[in-house]
């Protein structure tokens, strides 16, 4: 690649990677590895990031879909993403030690629609279809939730009573394609009820802020995120819908130079399930390409943090530190 053509600088997206949910995710299972030893396992992916569940495998953990592969008196975390009440009640059913990584604000939408069924109420879902949270979502009621993944799907959505109707969505959507959604659905029911605070989480609207900041100011997105994971999609989609081009990759060894061509600023941002030495990597390589400066844009601050589950907390956190390590 000709030195005028290589990359000068590398501009960081503020804030980017990990949220509270996955710290707390992956730290729930770190903590069961320290105290009840390995092996640990984990229904689904505890997040969707290929290096964190690697490094979680290497350590002991076993991720399963089904509980049958679960022996019996094994311990069992649910992932941050939530599970149906079908895979609440056989977990219960078949004995084991759960701890539930569920991400409290996935929690919020299940409590709020247990809440609201007591009142008979039947729901409108906006997500993707097949996505663990959708189906974890969905799951807590036997009927009455109703999927749409895109606006031309609302007119096919029959209920019973339009005045006993509310809608919820999916955490990791796009904040812009949610409200579009969110618009027709309003206008079809226009009874609809809306959640109090809208439910895609504060982790996601901040990242994808940031990159609506940020993409105007280079010429090329690269994402760290692993290809299952929502919010990291949508962080490309959104740079390219802003007009520049966004790539997604999962390591440093995916960049590739010629997505670098001719383009001075390279905007580097993470999902929130990617940590923090993946993006490390990324600037690494970019600076083996050419880029000679890294600098972050000023943005969000997130104090977030959720508490654990009873009976994971007594473990110091320089022995989980030490355990990352």
């Amino acid at each position: 690649m000709n030195q005028a053509l290589q990359p000068q600088e590398v501009i960081l997206a503020e804030p980017r990677g990990f949220c509270a949910g996955v710290d707390r995710a992956i730290e729930i299972v770190e903590r069961a590895l320290l105290k009840f030893g390995r092996p640990i396992y984990v229904r689904h992916e505890i997040v969707h990031n290929t290096y964190v569940v690697n490094d979680l495998k290497a350590r002991g953990a076993i991720f399963i879909e089904d509980l049958a592969e679960v022996p019996p008196g094994a311990t069992l975390v649910f992932s941050a993403h939530g599970v149906s009440q079908a895979v609440r009640q056989e977990a219960a059913q078949r004995g084991f030690q759960v701890f539930d990584a569920t991400c409290p604000l996935v929690t919020k939408v299940h409590v709020e629609v247990a809440k609201l069924h007591r009142e008979g109420y039947e729901f409108i879902m906006i997500g993707h279809k097949g996505h663990p949270e959708v189906e974890g979502t969905m799951g807590q009621l036997r009927e009455g939730i109703y999927l749409v993944e895109e606006v031309g799907d609302v007119a096919h959505v029959r209920v019973n009573n339009p005045a006993k109707l509310a809608v919820v969505t999916q955490t990791t959507l796009s904040v812009d394609d949610a409200a579009e959604i969110l618009a027709a659905v309003k206008q079809h029911f226009p009874l609809v009820r809306e959640p109090k605070k809208q439910d895609i989480c504060y982790a996601t609207q901040n990242r994808q802020d940031a990159v609506k900041v940020m993409a105007p100011q280079v010429d090329v997105v690269i994402v760290v995120g692993s290809p299952t994971s929502s919010n990291s999609n949508r962080l490309r989609e959104l740079a390219q819908r802003l007009g520049t081009p966004g790539y997604m990759v999962d390591s440093a060894e995916e960049v590739q130079a010629e997505w670098l061509e001719g383009r001075a600023k390279v905007g580097l941002t993470a999902g929130a399930s990617a940590p923090d030495v993946l993006v490390q990597a990324v600037i690494k390589r970019l600076r083996e390409l050419g880029a000679t400066t890294v600098r972050s844009l000023p943005g969000v601050e997130e104090h977030v943090r959720f508490p654990l589950p009873m009976g994971l907390g007594d473990k110091s956190m320089a022995e989980v530190s030490a355990s990352r390590s």
